[in-house]
């Protein structure tokens, strides 16, 4: 291939996504600038959290686009070997620049479900971390694309540390979870609640969405005995000894997400 010598104008690139930040535009500009610096032909957004993986961005060529990202953040998330390098590189203060594409990091289901039926022929990949949550920016070429060409890559390099930050900020903009929503990562993200067993936590959240004791034995299909019980053992896990200090902890991590457990 022949190298592309157009040069990347990052302001032009960059500038319209910042103003679009939290916007219903966003994705669409996304796109557009990356298409114009090296003819992208799809993006795709993963947040890693916990045990918890979703696709909060998807846009371009790939037809199969939107039942892709579902599928990858299902279950293929954990065949990827990215994955497991971002997991290792949490304590990284800066964008990740995952690398290069090759069809034998993956195994054979992935290669035929994401890159075969697809029609993936190459992507790039950078990452970035915002206290607990991992932001996993993918850009693909389609086959009737062919693969980019060293200047295309070298462009979405440079581009590749902004681009992390403001897709991160774009996605926590978009992000405001509802009330049922933030108890649920609470539970799946913070190591203070997962040390809770299942049934544990499923009395701890109805406590935390209003429930009664009596309310939570007759939705979990369980005795009276059995909700008190289990409430006075997620207690004892926790250190409290009421439900005012399981709220106590819940809105403090809420409201200071860059902050463990107490």
């Amino acid at each position: 291939m022949t190298a592309d010598p157009r040069p990347t104008d990052v302001a032009s690139v960059l500038a319209p996504l910042v103003l679009a930040i939290g916007r219903p535009s966003f994705p669409k500009l996304l796109l557009d600038g990356v298409r114009d610096a090296a003819n992208v032909g799809h993006c795709m957004v993963f947040a890693f959290e916990g045990r918890t993986t979703r696709c909060p961005l998807g846009i371009g060529n790939i037809q199969i686009g939107p039942d892709l990202g579902a599928a990858y953040a299902e279950h293929f998330y954990a065949a990827d070997p990215n994955h497991d390098t971002l997991l290792r590189q949490q304590s990284s203060p800066r964008p990740i620049l995952l690398p290069r594409f090759s069809p034998r990091m993956y195994s054979n289901t992935y290669r035929k479900l994401f890159f075969e039926d697809g029609e993936i022929v190459d992507k790039s990949a950078t990452a970035i971390w915002v206290a607990d949550i991992c932001f996993y920016l993918n850009f693909y070429r389609t086959k009737d694309q062919g693969q980019f060409t060293s200047a295309e890559a070298a462009r979405l390099a440079e581009l590749a540390p902004a681009l992390a930050a403001i897709v991160a900020r774009h996605c926590q903009e978009q992000d405001v979870p509802d009330p049922r929503t933030q108890i649920e990562r609470l539970f799946a993200t913070r190591e203070c609640f997962m040390t809770l067993t299942q049934r544990e936590r499923d009395v701890c959240r109805r406590i935390l969405s209003g429930y009664s004791t009596e309310a939570i034995a007759t939705d979990l299909g369980i005795s009276l005995h059995s909700a008190f019980t289990y409430r006075k053992r997620a207690y004892e896990k926790l250190g409290i000894s009421s439900q005012n200090e399981l709220f106590a902890i819940a809105l403090r991590l809420i409201a200071r997400p860059h902050f463990g457990c107490p």
